[in-house]
């Protein structure tokens, strides 16, 4: 099977993409406090500082190692810096910050990479290794926002931070109601000729998928309709939680979302620069083992996979589209996503990002939870530049999410794009909706 996409797009273009890519990683950086480079800001990932040795070195061992007149700057930094962690909470990473390389040595060798990449990428007409070079990074520019969030204010430059935002925390939640979706098909997955210019391992092997009708909520759950679980005691329910998910619970302690901060009888929220007024209308970010103890609660259950893309790409036509709204390019009209903000917007802020069938913001604004295990499609065949981007987690252990959250970039936002975490997972940017079968 192929995994060559139609190249559509001069080279010119696609080494824009990566400046573009670049500018959001470093961007990011510069926010941390020098002396914050060594935090643990998530104890099951690691430090700060191995991110910014990761990036370059990625792309080093991608692009350059090993190819003819190449020769390593460090060989040390290349491999310490090769691989991220699988966040599970267990087996927590023990280094301590002296363990690290100073920062000049890391933003030392990272220079030199960049510029020893740049050469050879101008040699190269292999775009399928520039774009995941670029997808890699966009991703982790992600990875960096949700990590540096949980930094404390101390730890953020004030003159780096953004201007301020408008919060809407009066602004009024939406109303409920679910979306009736009729029986029809929903086609999972990508092939050889699709004229996306990329696409990971796990997005080959097209399905068509007969799916029965059902009914979906038409927006995302809100912190608002959230928080009527958690003042009915849902976090003290066991009836509503999986075993595991449940020994967490009172391991941890958890009695309500992580981007919640308890004031008085009330709530603030903690944005990416501070807490501030509870939102009751944005969308609640939650584990997928709080997602679907909240489902469990309402009688009713998470989507599946094909279940989401029925009702993000589907129409009462037939035919499905290429994004919910359509075939045009996401647009900042069509949702929250691409960097546009740090936090968060109301879940029915964007009605030109609807679906055919009219179920609002499910690209952007946060990650939707499925019940789907992450899985091979059928045919699959790992890349041999990165064969363990995808097979390292068909282990049972991680769920598929779709859709994206406010700092996804758009090139991510293809209809095929699959996002997966495991259970309980609570520091990403993760929302869900609940169906009814």
């Amino acid at each position: 099977m192929s995994h060559v996409l139609g190249d559509g797009l001069a080279k010119r273009e696609v080494l824009s993409h990566l400046r573009e890519a670049r500018f959001r990683s470093d961007e990011l950086f510069q926010v941390v406090r020098p002396h914050a480079l060594y935090d643990r800001p998530i104890a099951e990932r690691h430090r700060i500082v191995f991110y910014l040795g990761h990036l370059e070195a990625f792309d080093w061992n991608l692009i350059c190692s090993g190819r003819a007149g190449s020769e390593s700057f460090n060989k040390e930094f290349d491999h310490l810096f090769a691989f991220g962690i699988d966040p599970t909470g267990s087996a927590l990473p023990q280094d301590q910050p002296e363990d690290w390389p100073t920062d000049e040595e890391v933003r030392g060798y990272s220079r030199r990479v960049r510029d020893a990449v740049d050469q050879a990428l101008n040699c190269t007409s292999d775009y399928q290794i520039i774009w995941a070079a670029i997808e890699h990074r966009l991703m982790h520019a992600e990875t960096l926002a949700y990590m540096l969030h949980w930094l404390p204010d101390e730890a953020k430059d004030e003159a780096k931070r953004p201007e301020p935002s408008v919060f809407e925390a009066e602004h009024n939640e939406p109303a409920f109601r679910q979306v009736e979706i009729p029986h029809g098909v929903a086609t999972l997955g990508i092939t050889g000729t699709d004229p996306a210019p990329f696409g990971w391992d796990n997005e080959f092997g097209t399905q068509r998928v007969e799916v029965p009708a059902f009914s979906i909520d038409r927006y995302k759950i809100t912190n608002g309709q959230y928080a009527e679980f958690v003042h009915a005691g849902g976090y003290r329910d066991r009836r509503f939680w999986s075993e595991a998910a449940w020994s967490w619970i009172e391991q941890s302690g958890t009695r309500h979302p992580k981007f919640w901060r308890p004031q008085g009888t009330g709530w603030l929220y903690r944005s990416m620069f501070g807490d501030i007024p509870f939102p009751p209308s944005w969308p609640v970010y939650v584990s997928h083992a709080e997602a679907e103890a909240y489902a469990r609660w309402k009688g009713k259950v998470l989507p599946t996979e094909p279940q989401f893309h029925r009702a993000a790409f589907g129409t009462p036509g037939g035919f499905e589209r290429q994004y919910p709204w359509g075939s045009s390019p996401p647009q900042p009209r069509h949702g929250n996503f691409n960097f546009a903000r740090w936090n968060p917007s109301p879940v029915d802020a964007h009605p030109c990002g609807s679906s055919g069938f009219g179920v609002s913001g499910m690209v952007g604004n946060g990650w939707e939870w499925t019940s789907t295990i992450f899985e091979p499609f059928p045919g699959f065949e790992p890349y041999s530049f990165y064969p363990g981007y995808s097979a390292n987690f068909f282990d049972g252990k991680h769920y598929v999410l779709k859709g994206g959250s406010p700092r996804t970039a758009s090139l991510l936002l293809r209809r095929s794009f699959r996002n997966w975490f495991q259970p309980l997972y609570p520091n990403i940017y993760a929302s869900f909706r609940c169906i009814e079968a």
